[in-house]
């Protein structure tokens, strides 16, 4: 059953992410961490170009894909956004609750990005790693010099 291995592979990939946007992050709620992750996924989707949207859906695992494209009009031109609307953005997709650091978020998840794009356990080297960190550049504009101490 090829089918049914494809689907536990699929929902291992998000739970791999998922986790280590958990470790990342410092959080111990799933759902929370599921919710920043979406929230920052459709932020970042809806101010890239239609082509940049799609380059870093293609990196996606599988079911977090589907999540990304939910709700998706490929047709609108990319929001304009500021870094706080972004954030904003962010925030409102964790029903704006005052425990979550949006900068902080946006941090893990870029880096999760930079991670799962060039292969957990190898480096990133060459075109490799400057393809798979261009469209990225809308969450680099939150300094890495700002993310929390190490635990």
């Amino acid at each position: 059953m090829a089918a049914i291995s494809d689907l536990n592979s699929a929902v291992q990939a998000a739970e791999d992410w998922i986790d280590d946007l958990m470790r990342r992050l410092g959080w111990q709620d799933r759902e929370r961490v599921y919710l920043a992750l979406l929230a920052t996924l459709h932020s970042l989707r809806d101010c890239l170009t239609r082509d940049e949207a799609v380059y870093i859906g293609a990196q996606l695992p599988t079911l977090l894909r589907g999540l990304y494209y939910e709700g998706w009009h490929p047709s609108a031109r990319p929001a304009t956004r500021s870094r706080s609307a972004f954030l904003e953005r962010i925030h409102d997709g964790v029903h704006r609750d005052p425990g979550v650091d949006t900068e902080q978020v946006a941090r893990g998840i870029r880096a999760a990005c930079g991670a799962f794009a060039c292969g957990r356990d190898r480096g990133c080297e060459g075109r490799h790693a400057k393809r798979a960190a261009q469209p990225l550049a809308k969450l680099r504009r939150i300094p890495s010099s700002w993310a929390p101490p190490p635990n």
